[in-house]
């Protein structure tokens, strides 16, 4: 009696048969397989968080990143207290600026004699949620007093900028450029490898010495011409989509270097002579036939890249050469962390530094897991 194959992959043989193999569709046995990957599952809730994040920037940032407020420059990290007299109330206290005794600096004593409560979905600046609809609601703020003035968990940069809000919109920004960058390099590189996987010969000569001269010019000098070439009157949103067409310029050769070698591999199947046979044009037998096979390579490649733009990115806007303020990214918001006063003074300007590496291993991790998942060998 055959044995009975049950939902799941699992099964359950009747007595003296033979046991059978589990019997699973490919995206059952993709998603088993990336679930047996215990980091790649915990950086993909991650990177789900990161995402919220992105979508819900200006409900969860509290303060306008732009408004400077003298009276809070460099303003250091509030902690929040959850208890007042034995009760849950979350709250902060008043901040008094002081001079330091010895270096007449400014500094900022917390005030205990002032109870400035938290609360969740208060009102603050006004802003278009989704880009669509009014609202001035945030996910926390304070009672009794304006949020910008009288909260700060991330402290305040010299201008009196609210560092947590400011870290908020630089996430969004990093992480819708990094993934316009992997969109415009993927599809660029794509198409390029395998056309030049297809045709081979002088097509191939051809697309290959490019890619060699490409890949042959040092990453930061390339950089630095193509940033000198961005005029500085240009406005934020045009310097927006250069930077992102200049990251993505020098991205695409690694993945069309990689699709040339698998369609070369794959053209010589007999499927594909089938199609040639039966009058399937080029176009058709390379994006039809060809690059569906290399799916799973494309989506392990794509989540590979999306840091590596990421931190590109930050290298360009911690060189000064990628997007400038007013813009916020977070190559913008540490580049202020340049100087050693500003490090050994205001540590808490190195904190978005914490979030890139976070973005950066959690979609290394995921690209790792996704990349094994789809292996058909593993």
């Amino acid at each position: 009696m055959a044995a009975e194959i049950v939902e799941g992959g699992k099964e359950s043989a009747a007595p003296g048969s033979t046991p059978t193999a589990d019997i699973l569709s490919p995206a059952a046995l993709f998603r088993r397989r990336f679930m047996r990957h215990r980091l790649a599952v915990v950086s993909a809730v991650v990177v789900a968080a990161f995402y919220l994040v992105v979508i819900f920037a200006d409900f969860i940032a509290y303060s306008d990143p732009t408004t400077s407020n003298s009276d809070r420059a460099l303003v250091p990290p509030q902690s929040i207290h959850l208890f007042d007299n034995g009760r849950f109330a979350p709250h902060v206290h008043g901040l008094k600026r002081t001079r330091h005794p010895e270096t007449f600096g400014l500094v900022y004593v917390a005030d205990e004699a002032t109870t400035i409560p938290v609360v969740l979905f208060a009102k603050g600046y006004e802003y278009r949620l989704f880009g669509l609809f009014p609202t001035s609601r945030h996910l926390i703020g304070t009672a009794g007093a304006p949020t910008e003035s009288s909260l700060f968990l991330f402290g305040a940069d010299e201008q009196g900028r609210d560092l947590f809000s400011r870290i908020v919109h630089a996430i969004r920004t990093s992480l819708l450029i990094g993934l316009a960058a992997v969109a415009v390099s993927i599809t660029v590189g794509m198409v390029i490898g395998t056309i030049s996987g297809y045709y081979g010969g002088y097509v191939d000569l051809i697309i290959q010495r490019i890619i060699e001269i490409l890949r042959s010019i040092p990453t930061i000098p390339l950089w630095m011409g193509l940033a000198a070439a961005i005029p500085p009157t240009w406005g934020i949103t045009l310097v927006y989509l250069t930077v992102t067409l200049i990251i993505a310029l020098v991205g695409w050769t690694q993945l069309a270097r990689e699709l040339r070698g698998k369609i070369m591999a794959l053209r010589r199947e007999d499927f594909v002579t089938a199609a040639e046979l039966s009058g399937a044009r080029p176009s058709r037998i390379m994006f039809v036939h060809l690059l569906p096979l290399t799916t799973s390579h494309i989506i392990a490649t794509t989540t590979l890249a999306i840091p590596a733009m990421i931190a590109s990115e930050t290298a360009l806007g911690f060189l000064g050469l990628g997007l400038r303020p007013p813009a916020i990214s977070l190559g913008v918001l540490l580049s202020s962390a340049q100087s050693l006063q500003n490090v050994a003074l205001y540590s808490w300007m190195l904190i978005p530094a914490i979030p890139t590496a976070i973005i950066i291993i959690a979609f290394n991790f995921l690209g790792d897991g996704l990349r094994d998942a789809a292996d058909p060998n593993s």
